[in-house]
């Protein structure tokens, strides 16, 4: 928000320099980013662009100071036709000391030229020779010196400045025309140099997106009254009753809405005081109807919307209009001030009349009775409106607006009936004619202003700093709040431009921090802490979540982290065409981001596909993992069950080519298998893996992962079809999905270590033949509860079939190593173990050793 300090001024005295206003203000929450000096000097010790001085502020500091000698308030006598140029004009100028023959090229000086001396001079910006001004011609600010030349045969030496060339906005398509009242000769920095405040206004502030809002801070951070804006009219039309109504069909959407009346309106020009004050705040000017709606808007917060009356009217059939705010019906549509045509959401609330749309509440106007040049009488309305809705509206038109920043920010309902007050006596001073007498007012929902109850403990326990009851009255008051004193406590209500003060312990909270942004936040002394510092407690599942990335990272796996939101669409990529849909119910999102963030997600595994897609082409080796939730409806309330889940996914090759040699084969589903294996048992989980068949992943390159008898996921290569629809090269890509949160749980409290072995292993191969049917692990798990706690190790190195192995049976080599922690074992020991091994081999799972 950009605050011209001459119009701040209008309701404050204020004779603290810049470099303190600027401290204080940002203190107290109002960060200035930016003080642009519009003609007046920088302070001393400050240059354009930096910050300095006592106070150290993170603001950056810009401006062109005009030089009070050579840069005065002008008056054209005269605009002469120049000899030589069709473009140019010549000016008889008197600048207070001498007349001068100003060489001209604004296209706004053509209508008088040839015309003889001037009924009434032109007052204008007027720069000597050896100003110093931005060039009007160049991109940027960029500095030149007024020197004496000839152009076009000629001679020049000073001119008659635009707004760019003096550093007051970019516009440099005519030369400055000042108010009829500018004194020649008068420096032009004193009549009317300014200063520029950039305020962030963040939420939590959105109440001071106006002039008399930081007017109010400024009052209460310097302890001096406030001068509030008159909100009196004066009416001198025939009464308003009778001659429009009004109806609001959804009191919670459109709590508050005043319309007022003023015929006899001309349009033309704003006065240029106006228009530079506009302009200094950011906005550009157009007539003086809509500039008064827009300079009410910056001074007071409240935004006000024009229609033409006789438009309404004749929409009526010449009958009274009858002004509604609805919701809108399916297939709406309205042209709006921008010239688009949109069609409109069934939440969006309009101001209509019998004959549709007038204009998107809150956000903009409709082209059809928008005001123009032919209109004579206006109707101005302003209103309140539901801030969520606004919101909602301007994300979903992807229309953005002066006015709906304000209204989807919070603006109290009081602000209307003030704002409407203040757009009549301002546009009737601007544009002539009647204000029609009273106003039309509807206001069905009005909010409850909050009352807390605070004490200055309250304010010591939360501030640290002890403060008589006088003293909080007074920061109070003087913010606008009303303050009844009951011997320690205090009654505060909150003034009725305030929407931001809550109920209870949230409303204290609320107040003590009013308190302490206008005692000073730097005011407040540092202290130790006072209280026990209590018992830390550990969080053991934070702990072991913490414990599970440590070991996937270590694994080689690099960490995303996806969108929760998804489509129905994008998750079903996740099955080939042929498998059945997931009709399990979505969480759906009332406001969503955008056309395909519309629910909350089923699956994680699919939210790391899309990772994979994108990636997968410009990345050799893929190897990813994502801890995350997915959304599940319940059927015992309203929010859903929100499970952990755990994803990897790997494609590309084993390795990247390196000097050292690499493995440049592609990742399969055993290369997934044994880092799986590897994260599981490293957390001390003893993984068991079986066939099955998922829609999602290839047959016959699927298992699922169980611990114990639950099973806690499934993993594979993707399915062909599936890959397909991802878009994905043809390479494999394996994927696993487990249950998060059963991993955790099954995660043991405590294992044992056993010492380093001080006494030789013995290292044997088993070869072994079994039934097709029969699983490499099952073979591994017997082999060990066999052997006993003298076989220390088990590991498959080899899976044969040929000639030599009968049709239907296949071949598992095992390398097998023996070991006693206490002594080095003999050959009988070992010949023992073996034999009980082989005997448990042939009468369980009928193998036989292989020759």
């Amino acid at each position: 928000m950009k605050i011209p300090l001459s119009w701040l001024k209008d309701f404050v005295e204020i004779d603290l320099p810049i470099n303190e206003l600027v401290h204080r203000l940002t203190l107290a929450g109002l960060e200035v980013e930016e003080a642009q000096f519009v003609g007046l000097p920088l302070p001393v010790g400050i240059i354009e662009g930096h910050t300095s001085g006592d106070r150290q502020i993170e603001t950056n500091v810009t401006g062109l100071a005009w030089d009070p000698e050579k840069i005065v308030v002008g008056a054209i006598l005269e605009v002469m036709s120049h000899p030589d140029a069709d473009r140019l004009v010549l000016c008889r100028l008197d600048d207070g000391a001498q007349e001068h023959i100003v060489l001209a090229g604004g296209p706004n000086l053509f209508p008088y030229k040839g015309k003889g001396p001037l009924e009434k001079a032109l007052k204008v910006a007027y720069a000597r020779e050896g100003a110093q001004i931005y060039d009007g011609h160049k991109p940027g600010n960029e500095l030149t010196t007024l020197k004496r030349r000839k152009i076009r045969g000629v001679e020049s030496y000073s001119m008659a400045c635009s707004e760019k060339e003096l550093g007051i906005s970019d516009d440099h398509e005519g030369v400055i025309i000042l108010d009829d009242d500018a004194p020649v000769g008068v420096p032009l920095a004193d009549y009317m140099g300014d200063v520029v405040l950039d305020i962030a206004i963040t939420p939590n502030i959105a109440r001071n997106a106006n002039i008399l809002g930081v007017a109010r801070e400024v009052a209460a951070l310097t302890d001096v009254p406030l001068k509030e804006p008159s909100y009196e009219v004066e009416w001198s039309g025939p009464p308003l009753e009778g001659r429009v109504r009004l109806e609001i069909h959804h009191p919670e959407l459109n709590p508050r809405f005043v319309l007022g009346l003023i015929e006899g309106v001309e349009i033309c020009p704003s006065p240029y005081w106006v228009q530079r004050r506009l302009r200094l705040a950011g906005m550009r000017p157009i007539n003086n109807i809509v500039d008064a709606t827009n300079y009410v808007m910056l001074e007071i917060g409240e935004p006000l919307h024009a229609f033409d009356f006789d438009v309404l009217v004749e929409r009526a059939g010449g009958e009274t209009p009858t002004i509604l705010t609805r919701l809108a019906e399916p297939g709406e549509r309205l042209t709006t001030l921008d010239g688009v045509e949109r069609e409109l959401d069934d939440f969006t609330v309009l101001v209509a009349d019998s004959a549709g749309g007038l204009s998107i509440a809150g956000v903009m106007g409709g082209a059809e009775s928008e005001v123009s040049e032919q209109t004579t009488n206006m109707l101005l309305e302003g209103a309140a409106w539901n801030f969520i809705n606004i919101r909602r509206t301007t994300a979903s038109q992807k229309l953005s607006s002066d006015a709906s920043y304000r209204f989807e920010r919070g603006v109290h309902p009081a602000m209307a009936e003030r704002g409407v007050r203040r757009g009549l006596n301002f546009v009737a001073k601007l544009a002539g004619g009647k204000i029609a007498e009273g106003l039309v007012d509807e206001y069905p929902l009005p909010p409850v202003d909050s009352t807390v109850e605070i004490t200055p403990m309250d304010v010591e326990r939360w501030l640290g700093i002890n403060l008589e009851v006088d003293e909080i009255v007074d920061i109070l008051r003087r913010l606008g709040f009303s303050v009844e004193v009951d011997g320690q406590v205090l009654h505060v209500t909150t003034p009725d431009h305030r929407l931001d003060i809550s109920q209870g312990v949230d409303g204290q909270a609320d107040l003590i921090e009013e308190i302490a942004r206008i005692y000073g936040y730097d005011r407040i002394p540092e202290t130790q802490i006072a209280d026990r510092i209590p018992p830390q407690y550990g969080n053991p599942r934070l702990e072991r979540e913490e414990r599970v990335r440590d070991v996937l990272v270590g694994l080689g796996l690099q960490e995303v982290v996806t969108y929760r939101l998804t489509s129905p669409v994008r998750e079903m990529r996740i099955f080939p065409p042929e498998a059945p849909p997931d009709d399990r119910p979505y969480v759906r999102l009332a406001n969503p981001i955008a056309s395909d963030r519309v629910v909350m997600r089923h699956s994680l595994l699919a939210s790391v596909l899309e990772i994979v897609e994108r990636n997968i082409r410009i990345r050799d080796r893929i190897a990813l993992f994502e801890i995350g939730q997915v959304y599940l409806t319940s059927e015992e309330g309203d929010l859903p069950e929100e499970p952990l889940r755990l994803v990897i996914a790997l494609s590309g090759p084993r390795s990247l080519p390196a000097w050292q040699g690499s493995d440049l084969e592609s990742m399969d589903f055993y290369d997934l298998k044994g880092l799986v294996d590897e994260f599981m048992t490293t957390l001390h989980l003893g993984p068991l893996y079986k066939p099955m068949e998922h829609p999602s992943f290839h047959p016959g390159k699927c298992a699922r992962i169980l611990i114990g008898e639950r099973q806690v996921g499934v993993l594979g290569e993707l399915h062909p079809k599936v890959r397909e629809r991802y878009d994905l090269p043809e390479r494999p890509v394996v994927a696993a999905e487990l249950d998060f949160n059963l991993i955790i749980e099954s995660i043991p409290e405590s294992h044992a270590v056993e010492p380093v072995p001080a006494f030789p292993p013995v290292l044997e191969d088993l070869a072994v033949v079994v039934d097709e049917e029969v699983q490499a692990d099952e073979v591994e798990t017997l082999l060990k509860r066999a052997g006993g706690d003298l076989l220390v190790d088990v590991k498959l190195f080899d899976l044969y079939r040929g000639e030599q192995i009968p049709e239907g049976k296949k071949s598992l080599a095992y390398s097998m190593v023996y070991q006693a922690p206490d002594r080095t074992l003999t050959d009988e020991e070992v010949s023992k173990v073996r034999a009980r091994v082989i005997k448990k081999l042939e009468t369980d799972l009928g193998a036989k050793l292989r020759d």
